[in-house]
């Protein structure tokens, strides 16, 4: 299996979560669930929770974090490392 790496940042400090895409997944499934929750509303993405790829992760990560977030900008970000 192919391990990927996601760098995760907030607040200016970036964490690094390494794992096969499955592992990813489940990993950052609240995120994603939460996201998900708020895709009904006016103006957010949908989400999938069972992306086939890791550009598609780290793709949902930030549309789910941008759905959850109040003003839009959750000052958090995600990407391939």
């Amino acid at each position: 299996m192919k391990e990927y790496k996601v760098v995760m940042e907030r607040r200016g400090i970036e964490r690094e979560i390494t794992g096969t895409l499955a592992e990813l997944i489940e990993y950052f499934g609240y995120t994603l669930e939460k996201g998900k929750s708020w895709e009904r509303e006016r103006g957010n993405k949908k989400i999938n929770i069972h992306p086939a790829t890791i550009r598609s992760l780290i793709s949902n990560l930030n549309n789910a974090e941008s759905n959850a977030a109040a003003n839009r900008w959750s000052g958090t970000c995600y990407r391939q490392g």
